[in-house]
């Protein structure tokens, strides 16, 4: 009689082991074989911030080693294709030839929607066109308005180096959109009248565009949105003639000599990972399907990190605390419950 108890409280025991095992979600193959998830190091705001958020999720959620490789965006997505890297967290679609290779030979998959109602294009500082009058600026180009004029407004974009010529902020070397840039240079007819400038990194780039708006002058500059420059200034996008998928091959194909103008297609920002990554781990690869951080969310969290100085770590954490209403929809209550639990 005395073995009743201790056999009962066995039983409850294991019925408890039990039901805990079943109620876990499912372990990620790929971490629960040792093997590390490669990220590309993404170096523009949006991409080093969703980047720094899924390792967190995977490393504090799913217990996996992650690692991030440095490298421009094409070289990166060519290490996509290769599964030198599984990861690459914000994918614009169909923007490179590598990217595109790599679809068509099945060695890349784009998951999800990671960010919705990105745009990009040609800006100006919205007081080149209208002015300002709270900051005594006056409109240096008020009939601007089209990539098509921007030859009789060379002067007010002079550049440093070419002072006959203006100058056209590019992305730098190495990035998707510096190439694009460079053909539609080439097919608006602008190699005569503006330099193609590219700056050395985003953040120079990013700080080019800043310096010139404090100072209230006038800049000519590709950019995208989401960004926390985007967040906070007011900008002029420029007219393109419309988008063409025929031009826009030869925009993207930087041996094309007589590319033809258009307009950036319509944005989809996706994951971007390996086809051997996809194959082995449906786990993350439904988490990852499921990522998804608001435009307005994401714009701010950018802002927020340019005017208090913070770190990638110190947004992700910034971002999984006061966003869990977002996020923890991505995954298994189990998995969210230990992100929570890591957050300090």
């Amino acid at each position: 009689m005395k073995l009743k108890p201790l056999f009962c409280a066995a039983v409850l025991l294991w019925f408890a082991a039990l039901s805990d095992t079943a109620m876990a979600s499912p372990a990620s193959a790929w971490c629960a074989a040792g093997k590390t998830v490669n990220f590309a190091d993404l170096n523009w705001e949006s991409g080093a911030f969703l980047t720094g958020l899924t390792r967190y999720i995977l490393e504090h959620g799913y217990g996996c080693k992650t690692d991030a490789i440095p490298g421009n965006s094409v070289a990166m997505e060519v290490a996509l294709s290769k599964n030198d890297i599984q990861i690459f967290a914000e994918e614009w679609i169909g923007r490179s030839s590598a990217w595109r290779d790599a679809v068509k030979a099945n060695k890349v998959i784009g998951v999800g929607n990671i960010v919705i109602g990105a745009t990009e294009g040609w800006y100006v500082p919205e007081y080149v066109v209208r002015g300002d009058a709270r900051r005594g600026i006056k409109a240096l180009a008020p009939d601007l308005k089209s990539v098509a004029d921007l030859p009789r407004y060379k002067d007010v974009f002079k550049d440093e180096e070419e002072p006959g010529k203006g100058r056209f902020l590019n992305c730098p070397t190495g990035w998707t959109c510096q190439g694009v840039n460079s053909q539609k240079l080439k097919a608006y007819g602008l190699l005569d009248t503006y330099v193609n400038f590219r700056p050395g990194t985003g953040p120079a780039l990013d700080a080019a565009v800043a310096s010139a708006i404090q100072r209230g002058k006038p800049v000519l500059f590709y950019y995208w949105n989401p960004t926390a420059l985007m967040g906070v200034n007011r900008f002029f996008r420029l007219e393109e003639p419309g988008y063409s998928e025929k031009c826009w091959a030869t925009l993207i194909d930087p041996n094309n000599a007589q590319p033809c103008g258009a307009s950036f297609p319509p944005n989809t920002l996706q994951v971007g990972v390996s086809r051997v990554f996809y194959d082995a781990d449906p786990v993350l690869v439904q988490m990852l399907s499921r990522m998804n951080v608001p435009l307005e969310v994401l714009n701010g969290l950018l802002a927020e990190r340019a005017a208090r100085k913070l770190d990638a770590n110190a947004l992700v954490q910034s971002f999984l605390k006061h966003n869990q209403n977002v996020w923890q929809t991505w995954m298994p209550a189990d998995i969210a419950g230990k992100v929570t639990a890591s957050l300090k």
